[in-house]
């Protein structure tokens, strides 16, 4: 991978890894349904800003319409809403893992949707992310119990999925395609959709939308966390093999444990540290290509894809 590459997936995880914090405790606040559709529309309106300011088009061409309203139901219903609901039930640290076994789905997705092989070396990387994962779940799996917390649980897995299938339909659909205008569509499009179901079923106290602290927390989810970072992660998976992406993003849920030990007092453990260790092996062996010569020697070399 290329320096800027590699620069856009530091600032990326920086930037969702210090997310779930706040995500948990805009929870304690906003309606979760209200919260995530305000969260989408803004984001998707700072972004049609940036597109105007480009003086590009925002418009959508007449049959990009079917594939923009089935990527924003995927991202928007799929992964947002559901994980803003099952956020609810589950500590911020523990929701970041839970949802980062994206890149399992993803590894095998690709496999059959992007003809992206998926080879030993790639299969041993997903194989420690995935043991990096195990070892940081392993306390919670051992308390595990039919209630509510399960039910997040298993909700945010769900997410991974969705997100998994997102990042699949994306990169077949929308090769070559505007990444701004890309995700700008799928934000506010989603949105709405989920905007119209929480007015439904959500009731709205314009007491704590009119709070200067909060909606500054709100404002910075959806701007920079949201908008701004989904567009980075659109123009990561344009530039690089869909699965060397998603596994190299797995450094975000240590990133949302480390924030939420000192942010919000979360503990931090042996286990987390072993899986820290596995997660980065995983991370360096699928992000490079290893190529062998016939006389044994090996040859690294990026993984990007041209």
């Amino acid at each position: 991978m290329n320096i800027k590459v590699v620069s856009a997936i530091t600032v990326l995880c920086l930037v969702w890894g210090s997310l779930w914090g706040l995500v948990k405790y805009s929870l304690q606040i906003f309606p979760p349904f209200l919260f995530i559709s305000v969260r989408l529309i803004l984001a998707a309106l700072t972004l049609m800003g940036v597109q105007l300011l480009l003086k590009k088009s925002v418009l959508p061409e007449r049959g990009d319409w079917k594939k923009l309203i089935i990527s924003s139901l995927l991202l928007c219903v799929g992964f947002y809403a559901t994980q803003t609901f099952a956020m609810q039930f589950v500590d911020s640290g523990l929701s970041a893992v839970l949802v980062f076994t994206m890149p399992i789905f993803v590894g095998v997705l690709a496999h059959y949707f992007l003809n992206e092989r998926l080879n030993k070396q790639k299969l041993i990387g997903l194989i420690l992310g995935t043991v990096g994962l195990i070892s940081i779940l392993w306390p919670q799996l051992h308390h595990i119990h039919m209630n509510f917390a399960l039910m997040g649980q298993a909700l945010l897995i769900l997410v991974g999925l969705f997100w998994a299938l997102t990042t699949i339909y994306t990169k077949k659909n929308f090769v070559g395609y505007d990444k701004l205008k890309l995700t700008l569509w799928q934000m506010l499009l989603g949105g709405g959709v989920v905007l119209v179901g929480a007015l439904i079923v959500e009731p709205v106290d314009f007491k704590i939308w009119l709070n200067l602290f909060n909606d500054s927390i709100l404002v910075y989810i959806a701007v920079v966390g949201t908008g701004l970072a989904f567009l980075l992660w659109n123009w990561i998976v344009s530039q690089v093999d869909t699965f060397v992406a998603s596994i190299s993003v797995m450094s975000i849920p240590i990133l949302s444990l480390f924030f939420g030990y000192v942010f919000w007092h979360e503990p931090i453990t042996m286990n987390i540290i072993i899986g820290a260790v596995f997660i980065c092996l995983g991370i360096v062996l699928s992000s490079l290509n290893i190529k062998t010569k016939k006389k044994g020697n090996m040859v690294l070399v990026s993984g990007q894809r041209e």
